[in-house]
């Protein structure tokens, strides 16, 4: 039986919006390159480049050279855009949809081996609710 959820009639609408996406690509590898967050996010190289763009007027983002590749940090403290969200810090979303993120003491964009073993990217993490 179909209804609203499957079947043809399903629309083709998402959840995330194209601008978080590329902040989640950065998020797990701030030193990814454009042409890598266009594949994965099934966007052209230009889209992402204004995507970064906008981030980056916004405050959301800031872009470094390291040597002939960009590298990039998400800025700590950033608020969600719509009114019914401002009073949010994103860097709770990308934690769950990213995973563990660092410490605050880590300087923005930074890679680091965690104690798994693993790397982590360099968004602080986010405050806990008390």
């Amino acid at each position: 039986m179909e209804n609203e959820h499957t079947g043809p009639r399903r629309s083709r609408w998402t959840f995330l919006t194209n601008h978080a996406r590329v902040l989640i690509a950065i998020a797990r590898d701030p030193g990814v390159r454009l042409r890598d967050i266009a594949a994965n996010c099934d966007l052209t190289e230009r889209t992402v480049q204004a995507i970064v763009t906008d981030l980056e007027a916004d405050g959301y983002l800031t872009r470094t050279r390291d040597g002939r590749r960009n590298r990039y940090a998400i800025a700590p403290g950033a608020r969600f855009r719509h009114p019914a969200e401002a009073d949010r810090e994103i860097a709770g979303l990308l934690a769950y949809l990213v995973g563990p993120l660092t410490a605050p003491s880590v300087a923005a964009g930074e890679v680091m081996n965690d104690p798994a073993g693993g790397r982590t990217g360099g968004v602080p993490a986010a405050e806990s609710p008390a």
